[in-house]
């Protein structure tokens, strides 16, 4: 397994982008993440950031460090969004290490802390997570927020 930051191999922006809208889009949200991807790899901010995870040359799984993750609490940052793994590399732990590849990136970066929301309950607290609070999105729905010391 290979963690590939799409700001450092902007090469793969395109097989990016096609990822992230295979596995999280929908002909309304396409444009988004072509956009957020896009206008990452030459942000003068540290963040976003977008990563790949490939085994060999195929994509595998993603995830993001972002700012806010269209999410009430805005004075929490940066999130964890899009973590994704292919249903046939699940179970062995690809998930935990590029959340850890990506707490580290946070840490240099300057971070003290990383967040993420979600309505799954039991895998983040495993992987060093803690429920803070409910948040809300723009849409209306709520998603439990947790937060992790780097």
């Amino acid at each position: 397994m290979r963690i590939v930051n799409l700001r450092d191999n902007p090469e793969l922006l395109e097989i990016g982008i096609a990822y992230f809208q295979r596995v999280w889009g929908n002909e309304k949200t396409k444009m988004v993440y072509r956009d957020c991807i896009s206008r990452s790899i030459l942000a003068e901010n540290p963040l976003p950031i977008w990563y790949l995870v490939f085994d060999g040359n195929e994509p595998i799984g993603c995830a993001g460090l972002i700012t806010n993750d269209f999410i009430s609490c805005m004075d929490l940052w940066p999130w964890l969004c899009a973590l994704f793994v292919d249903e046939r590399y699940r179970g062995r732990r690809l998930g935990a290490d590029i959340i850890s590849h990506i707490r580290e990136d946070a840490r240099k970066i300057g971070f003290a802390k990383l967040y993420l929301c979600t309505g799954h309950v039991g895998y983040y607290e495993k992987i060093g997570f803690s429920y803070i609070c409910e948040g809300y999105h723009p849409w209306g729905q709520a998603s439990r927020v947790y937060e992790c010391v780097l």
